[in-house]
């Protein structure tokens, strides 16, 4: 396996208490047979609605939690046959950015010793090596020296967030997971943030797995992006393909719903109202066929998979004959030159 990460296969399911008698255990598939895999240096963005399963899938990448089935790869080694001191050993190389900034950062710990920590857990250097190397990642996240000396609660939303990605960059990992990082920040924080990981991917080479469900961050910052729906892959392809023409019905969905900002290029269809089905009990067959415009008795009944069309992975029965509708309303631009 030449990619950094490879998912085969894997699933996620939530029990829902105990069963009762005669009855099969309730559970929540929040992730279902998901193959992926991202490459060393690149930015994949995991996109879809709210309760799609972009976190579940995100915490089985760093193995936060174990998978129901299938198999998790980091550069070649299986992450589940790992002890646990050779996994600790492991998490040297992946470290995850978390989407709530305060929630994620210990209150009683200053910045100084939250950005050291990861160094002390792992032995990298002596005292004063960590010193140095706290100020030193702590001045890439944009932070200043006065900072250093503070606690979360006396921070911003925007600085609690550059903590933790000085935290997430101090061991120099190959592969960041940034779940929502941006979320919660305002709008001009979120530029500064974005940009700063951007810069820090460049700098320091990285692999990005960036969780949102703003399209408009994941053009920015984007190489490839996959689309989820109900816990599976829907369409998976390059940043410039998804957003020029998408193959699958629900990521036309997902951009005919973002707003436009030039009131001239509102020419896009009108967009059915529809909502999310419960992943207690999703639908039969392909799972988008409830609220599918071009859903037939096939979808009802067979589970589409993920097919090249057009040099885009789409799980549709009906990919090439779905009409496409240009996305241009989107800047889309390549990060790296």
């Amino acid at each position: 396996m030449s990619a950094l990460l490879n998912l085969v296969g894997v699933s996620k399911a939530y029990p829902l208490g105990p069963s009762r008698i005669g009855r099969p255990p309730r559970e929540v598939r929040a992730v279902s047979d998901v193959t992926l895999s991202v490459e060393r240096g690149e930015t994949l963005a995991l996109v879809g609605e709210s309760g799609c399963g972009k976190s579940s899938l995100a915490r089985l990448m760093m193995r936060l939690e174990a998978p129901s089935g299938g198999q998790v790869w980091f550069d070649g080694v299986d992450l589940a046959s790992l002890r646990p001191r050779a996994l600790k050993a492991m998490r040297r190389r992946f470290q995850m950015i978390f989407q709530d900034p305060y929630a994620s950062l210990n209150p009683r710990m200053s910045v100084r010793a939250i950005i050291g920590e990861a160094l002390k857990n792992f032995g990298v250097g002596n005292t004063a090596e960590i010193t140095r190397r706290v100020e030193e990642f702590a001045q890439q996240a944009g932070l200043s020296d006065y900072h250093l000396d503070r606690y979360p609660h006396e921070l911003s939303g925007g600085q609690c967030q550059r903590v933790g990605i000085a935290r997430a960059i101090a061991l120099a990992p190959d592969l960041i997971v940034a779940d929502e990082p941006v979320s919660a920040l305002d709008v001009s924080i979120q530029a500064q943030i974005l940009n700063l990981i951007v810069r820090l991917q460049a700098d320091m080479s990285m692999a990005i797995v960036f969780v949102s469900h703003d399209l408009s961050v994941v053009a920015h910052i984007a190489d490839r992006v996959a689309v989820m729906y109900l816990g599976r892959i829907v369409e998976l392809a390059p940043k410039a393909a998804l957003f020029a023409t998408p193959r699958h019905p629900y990521t036309q969905l997902l951009l005919a719903s973002a707003p436009r900002p030039v009131p001239e290029a509102r020419d896009r269809p009108p967009v059915p109202p529809s909502e999310l089905p419960s992943p207690l009990d999703p639908p039969s067959g392909c799972a988008f066929r409830t609220r599918c415009p071009f859903a037939d008795a096939r979808c009802a009944t067979e589970l589409p998979v993920l097919r090249q069309v057009a040099g885009t992975a789409v799980a549709c029965h009906h990919a090439e004959l779905i009409p496409l509708h240009s996305q241009s309303q989107f800047q889309v631009r390549h990060v790296r030159n």
